[in-house]
């Protein structure tokens, strides 16, 4: 979130700059609608920019499984699962609230 406000501010200044007072209104309705749109898909942008796929309990049922587990502990909802095709091992988790969350991990760490 302070990543976005500093992008704000310095969008406005750049507004502020090139087009006076009504160039930093300008870029401030620019930058809400950009920031709002990258929080609401930012879970999707993540996901697409590593090529992941969703995987169902029958596709990978020991990685879904453990997922299932860890959000039950946890009390939280079961998110989307997501194996993302590379080598390397490697996992994230992304998403905006419990509802919309999103569990990947790499072709790489579910071969350890």
């Amino acid at each position: 979130m302070i990543l976005l406000a500093v992008m704000t501010a310095l969008f406005m200044g750049l507004g502020l700059m090139i087009g006076g007072r009504m160039g930093m209104i300008i870029a401030l309705l620019i930058a809400v609608g950009m920031n709002l749109f990258t929080y609401w898909n930012a879970d999707k942008i993540v996901l697409r920019m590593h090529s992941a796929r969703e995987v169902s309990a029958q596709d990978s049922p020991e990685f879904h499984g453990l997922v299932q587990q860890l959000a039950q502990r946890a009390g939280l909802p079961m998110p989307k699962v997501y194996i993302v095709e590379n080598p390397q091992p490697n996992a994230f988790a992304t998403g905006r609230n419990p509802e919309n969350a999103a569990v990947a991990a790499t072709t790489g760490l579910l071969e350890i």
